[in-house]
């Protein structure tokens, strides 16, 4: 396997610079001695098999690839189709080919935990894939896209991060801090589960790392797992609020779950669900306690309560 180490000093095309992790990870390569290529919408406009990527492929050594569809909303060519296969599968696949054609070394390629499934404990990058859902079936196929492509011409490192969060982020964490900050009692005090979850900080720092570690798939995470209670522990201490958890058994909020419909999320706060976070030496540089006060001190001044 090509090594195809970039170091300092070298052009990275990033794509999704803007979004919640991209912005993160400009800083980090940037701060690292990087020159970053943004490789957004207003460069190579909306991605999808046909995607022309040269322009910004020129000069570069490596590439970050970010950019994803997460929710099913249908734009430009890929309309009437799967979405998720034509962004996440094609697109990526594009990319990766004209990367290759480009001389380009080193492909970084931004997947996620949710290729293994939606529970397990220290699940390894040799763990059989078990995605459910056409998001999480759309990421392990690009993985496979990006490996066969990739060979001996061009490394690849896969990242696979679990739940990210930071100041910020949106959807489950976000809805999560809204109600701790409401002060609502959450009927979550008797579970006793584990969860992986990485900082934006963190993971920006892990992209920054896959540019010279040894290719390959990894899983970057906090240092320390995570239970449900402990972590609105952590956030109701960072918004200086007392958590308030009922002891309600586990058993009873997934039966009332799958009456009310909502199954998948109280699944998602009982079950456990950690990785393997080694990845060729690096260690997370941000303590999570740490990051997860600043999320909760941030979303406090930003939003409207």
């Amino acid at each position: 396997m090509v090594d195809g180490a970039v170091k300092p000093g070298s052009r990275v095309l990033v794509t999704g610079p803007t979004g919640f992790v991209g912005q993160a990870v400009w800083h980090a390569l940037d701060m690292a001695g990087y020159t970053v290529q943004p490789g957004g919408r207003h460069a190579v406009g909306e991605i999808h098999r046909g995607t022309d990527w040269s322009d910004v492929l020129r000069g570069c050594d490596a590439v970050v690839h970010l950019a994803a569809r997460v929710h099913a909303v249908s734009r430009g060519p890929q309309k009437g189709g799967d979405p998720f296969r034509e962004v996440n599968v094609h697109g990526t696949a594009s990319l990766a080919q004209q990367a290759v054609e480009a001389r380009i070394r080193r492909f970084v390629l931004m997947s996620s935990v949710k290729v293994l499934g939606e529970a397990g404990e220290n699940l390894s990058p040799d763990a059989l894939p078990a995605p459910y859902g056409a998001y999480a079936v759309s990421k392990a196929e690009a993985e496979a896209a990006v490996r066969d492509i990739a060979g001996n011409r061009m490394a690849a490192v896969i990242l696979r991060p679990p739940l990210i969060y930071g100041p910020g982020a949106r959807a489950n964490f976000e809805r999560l801090m809204r109600l701790v900050a409401k002060g609502w009692p959450l009927p979550l005090g008797a579970v006793e589960n584990r969860r992986s979850l990485i900082a934006v900080a963190n993971l920006a720092d892990a992209v920054r790392y896959s540019l010279t570690c040894r290719p390959g798939t990894y899983h970057p995470r906090d240092a320390r797992n995570l239970s449900t209670p402990d972590l609105i522990r952590l956030i109701a201490a960072g918004m200086n609020r007392t958590a308030r958890l009922l002891p309600v058994p586990p058993t009873l909020l997934r039966g009332l779950g799958r009456i009310t419909g909502a199954y998948p999320a109280v699944n998602r706060l009982t079950n456990s669900f950690t990785t393997d976070g080694t990845m060729d030496g690096w260690t997370p540089p941000v303590a999570a306690e740490k990051a997860i006060a600043e999320a909760a001190e941030a979303f406090l001044k930003q939003s409207r309560l």
